[in-house]
């Protein structure tokens, strides 16, 4: 008896799933983290800047006597300029889509008080974050 060779078929190849174009980045946002600033003093300088030009807002911010300007100005200027050197979105067309101020970690500490006692203290911190997008 001769022995047949028994050939076996390579099973088919599945064709390779289609992959949707990303859709065009819009907006881009940074987050600055356990700023040792109350909420409500950051919001009061973010309240001035929401919804206008990032050009505008850095402008008005350094005139502002408030001493939560300085990290929230650094925080417009990082979403700025994670748009521009990543995303490739125009300079001048950015604005500021959202920003607010979030609570962030508490520290408690105490203060010595009369007859040996003690009060409690918090300081507080936020998180501040700024998205900025295309007009």
């Amino acid at each position: 008896m001769a022995k047949e060779k028994v050939t076996k078929k390579a099973p088919a190849k599945k064709p390779e799933p289609v992959k949707p174009a990303k859709a065009p980045v819009t907006e881009a946002r940074a987050i600055a983290k356990t700023v040792r600033l109350t909420p409500r003093k950051a919001r009061l300088v973010i309240d001035l800047v929401r919804g206008k030009k990032v050009s505008d807002a850095i402008a008005l911010l350094t005139n502002v006597n408030k001493s939560a300007t300085d990290p929230v100005l650094k925080t417009i200027k990082s979403a700025a300029a994670n748009a521009i050197n990543n995303f490739n979105m125009a300079e001048d067309q950015l604005y500021i889509k959202e920003i607010y101020a979030n609570d962030g970690m508490r520290m408690k500490r105490y203060l010595p008080r009369a007859k040996g006692s003690a009060s409690g203290l918090l300081k507080r911190t936020c998180h501040i974050t700024v998205v900025v997008a295309v007009k």
